[in-house]
């Protein structure tokens, strides 16, 4: 055969092999994160068959296929429904850690109350059983603000979107930090998506308490001691538990604060065994600023919120011991140096980085 021929052949195999290649290996997607808070980097979440829907900002689409991404960060806002600044926070974090180029990082805006709302987004209750504990929508009834969550974690699931997605994550501060307490014991889709799901709670003012006893004021829970402990890197371990006053405070076990008279659907359809069972089981961190011991910023100081402890440490720190030794639970709880009440130190220290993006 001609030399020609030959190399005639020779690209018509290779040819082949390239196109048979491309027809079956996964999509890669040569995007670039989408990295400021700008409509640019929004997406619209529809939830319970649409036209509701709920708005996030995130890195990546949540729809393009996109091999690259290994783990996903969601990050609920505070009491202020600052999605934008918290998807600053979460991506200034993801760069930091070296995870911005394979992390998907999400920040949903869960609107409330006055907020000024798009075409046929959802709102969600400000006060009582509201969009931080689960709370059914003003607008759409039917809906939870947990169902935001449940929708994204089922689109970062998505085999045909993100292939190889190993870890997700989801984080809150402040009042995210409620929401992600009560969201992880809650939700009904953790053991349904086929990739781990890990949670992050960290400086929420208070806790869906499993139980109706609590740290008794002595010791660490000692009003006075609570106050003055900033000043130690770990946590304090100290708690004694027992029943609570209520004369002191009769709505303290209701929910949120506790597992008593849950009125949303989505809470309340399941029983106080089965949540403990999902708060024990499920995989969560406590993230607790060192600092984070004085009344401020949003500080709920409430009856059934001080009987979990004087400030906010001390709570966390409380429950942490709380759902480990007394429920068996294998929680982790890190005391975050020299931060007080402030997403932003909490997120973007360099020990916190392997919680809230992990290596498969």
């Amino acid at each position: 055969m001609p030399k020609s021929s030959l190399v005639f052949v020779a690209l018509i195999a290779v040819s082949t092999l390239i196109s048979a290649f491309t027809q079956t290996a996964p999509r890669t997607s040569a995007v670039a994160p989408c990295t400021t808070a700008t409509p640019a980097c929004v997406e619209w979440v529809t939830l319970g068959g649409g036209p509701g829907r709920s708005m996030i900002y995130r890195t990546y689409s949540l729809e393009a296929p996109n091999d690259r991404v290994t783990r996903a960060l969601i990050m609920i806002h505070g009491t202020n429904r600052n999605a934008d600044h918290y998807f600053d926070t979460a991506k200034a974090a993801a760069f930091l850690a070296g995870a911005i180029d394979d992390a998907v990082v999400i920040a949903p805006r869960i609107v409330c109350g006055t907020d000024p709302l798009e075409p046929n987004e959802i709102n969600w209750p400000c006060g009582g059983d509201s969009w931080r504990s689960g709370g059914m929508s003003t607008t759409h009834p039917a809906l939870s603000s947990f169902d935001i969550v449940d929708e994204i974690l089922r689109k970062l699931a998505r085999k045909s979107v993100f292939p190889n997605m190993k870890a997700i994550v989801v984080a809150g501060h402040s009042a995210g930090g409620q929401f992600v307490n009560r969201y992880e014991m809650s939700n009904s889709v953790h053991d349904t998506l086929g990739v781990p799901v890990s949670y992050v709670v960290a400086n929420p003012s208070s806790y869906a308490w499993p139980d109706p006893t609590r740290a008794l004021p002595v010791d660490d829970a000692l009003p006075a001691n609570a106050v003055a402990g900033w000043n130690v890197e770990t946590a304090h371990t100290k708690f004694t538990f027992g029943p609570f006053d209520a004369s002191k405070a009769p709505n303290y076990d209701r929910w949120p604060t506790g597992l008593a008279n849950r009125t949303g659907a989505y809470t309340a359809k399941l029983s106080d065994e089965q949540l403990k069972k999902q708060l024990v089981s499920r995989p969560t961190t406590y993230l607790l600023g060192q600092v984070d011991t004085l009344p401020l910023g949003g500080f709920d100081s409430s009856p059934a919120a001080m009987a979990q402890g004087a400030t906010r440490r001390a709570r966390g720190e409380a429950f942490a011991k709380f759902v480990n030794e007394v429920l068996g639970a294998k929680h982790q709880i890190m005391i975050v140096p020299e931060c007080g009440h402030n997403d932003r130190c909490i997120y973007t220290t360099d020990s916190v980085f392997p919680t809230v993006f992990p290596k498969s």
